[in-house]
């Protein structure tokens, strides 16, 4: 329906396994933020609104926009390296790599890999192809990161004809499937989700009275 004509066998496959790959993967930040919302007896609909607001940022969800981005940035496969170092002297993040979970290779992102590459063979521009995978080679050699589902994916999509602003969007239908079941879960079992935390500011603090505090 977003190109006006029906896919062939090959990017519909494609496009399913993306959407598999992204449908669910445990208590990340989207899916945790709706079971906190369900747990407090809020409707399906607050829920999954609440669950589209953290996916969109860019740590999160955002990540496969940021990474084409970053891949149009660079341009050319002769200048990734250079990017790449650059950003990191900079102190600047490498979008797409790193996981708070996996220590070694994203199982997700071994799928994207071979996809982005036999897409990029049938479309006869393997560009977006061998800039990530240079891209990735450097930022292993400089800092022994491994890519995340979100690296790949970016060149899979843009590879399908998925305007870059709508990459998000896409994983947010694929991982719907994951946040209605956590969703219903939680209404099935449900206690109130309320981490504690420890106040380690200043104590003995004094109150002062609006009109004696410094204005500025």
């Amino acid at each position: 329906m977003l190109l006006g004509e029906e896919p062939d066998q090959e990017a519909a496959r494609a496009l399913d396994v993306t959407l598999i790959l992204y449908a669910d993967h445990t208590m990340n930040a989207s899916t945790f933020t709706a079971r906190v919302i369900a747990s407090t007896l809020s409707d399906m609909h607050s829920a999954i609104t609440g669950a589209i607001a953290a996916l969109k940022g860019p740590l999160h969800g955002g990540a496969n926009e940021e990474s084409f981005k970053m891949l149009e940035e660079i341009g050319d496969v002769d200048r990734a390296e250079a990017f790449v170092k650059d950003r990191l002297a900079k102190k600047q993040k490498i979008m797409g790599f790193g996981h708070r979970v996996y220590k070694t290779e994203d199982p997700r992102a071994t799928h994207l890999r071979r996809l982005a590459r036999e897409l990029g063979e049938r479309a006869g521009d393997t560009r977006w192809y061998e800039i990530s995978a240079r891209v990735e080679k450097v930022v292993m050699e400089e800092k022994g990161l491994y890519p995340n589902v979100d690296f790949y994916a970016a060149s899979v999509y843009h590879s399908l004809g998925v305007p870059t602003d709508l990459m998000t969007p896409i994983f947010a239908l694929a991982r719907m499937a994951g946040w209605t079941a956590h969703v219903r879960e939680q209404y099935a079992d449900n206690r109130l989700i309320r981490p504690e935390s420890e106040y380690i500011g200043p104590r003995e603090q004094h109150y002062l009275p609006i009109d004696d505090r410094d204005s500025t």
